[in-house]
């Protein structure tokens, strides 16, 4: 975006359970390269991306022959230490964003905040404990690990919606979606959007 300084972050997380290279530029075109060792993950973080306009490039590498639980949370971790690096004090940023996204019988709502008080409401009951392989519970895992890192609440609701598979597809492009507007600069803002002056 002409005059505006690149937003954007690179950074690498290794700890003894996994080792992740994650970089992020908001101002992308959805393209992503996605290789987290967690078929599924590649799957929704690529969603994610797509649907929030969002360049995202990551490599990880994780004990998945313990289980996928390392790898889903500290790539949570890492995607919310990356928005909270490129988007710096939030100056400017719309703050706000929500989504609607329907797919087939189902109905995801997320709404968010860049508002620094991290939280997570997950209304989300999927009758199933897995998907193919992936163990359902883990997406919450990873959505808490994201707010707790980027200063972010975050409130996903499933209105409607019976498939597993149907279900957290439409909340991970809903939430691509509502970041997407969160982060997108507003043209009326100079410094942060807040009546206290500071986020």
């Amino acid at each position: 975006m002409a005059g505006i300084a690149a937003r954007e972050a690179s950074l690498q997380r290794k700890t003894k359970e996994t080792d992740i290279q994650l970089a992020l530029f908001l101002d992308g075109s959805g393209k992503a390269t996605i290789r987290t060792g967690v078929g599924f993950m590649d799957h929704m973080l690529t969603l994610f991306a797509v649907h929030g306009f969002f360049d995202l490039d990551i490599a990880a590498q994780g004990d998945v022959e313990v289980d996928d639980h390392h790898t889903v949370e500290d790539l949570g971790i890492c995607l919310g230490q990356a928005f909270a690096l490129a988007l710096g004090d939030k100056s400017g940023i719309c703050r706000y964003g929500h989504a609607y996204v329907p797919m087939d019988e189902t109905l995801a709502r997320v709404c968010v905040d860049f508002s620094n008080r991290p939280f997570l409401h997950y209304q989300v009951a999927v009758k199933e404990s897995k998907v193919g392989t992936f163990d359902v519970s883990l997406a919450k895992e990873f959505l808490r690990a994201l707010v707790h890192h980027a200063g972010l609440t975050l409130h996903v609701d499933l209105l409607q919606g019976e498939n597993g598979h149907h279900i957290l597809e439409a909340v991970f492009k809903a939430l691509g979606q509502a970041l997407a507007t969160a982060t997108g600069l507003h043209p009326q803002m100079n410094g942060q959007l807040s009546s206290k002056g500071v986020l």
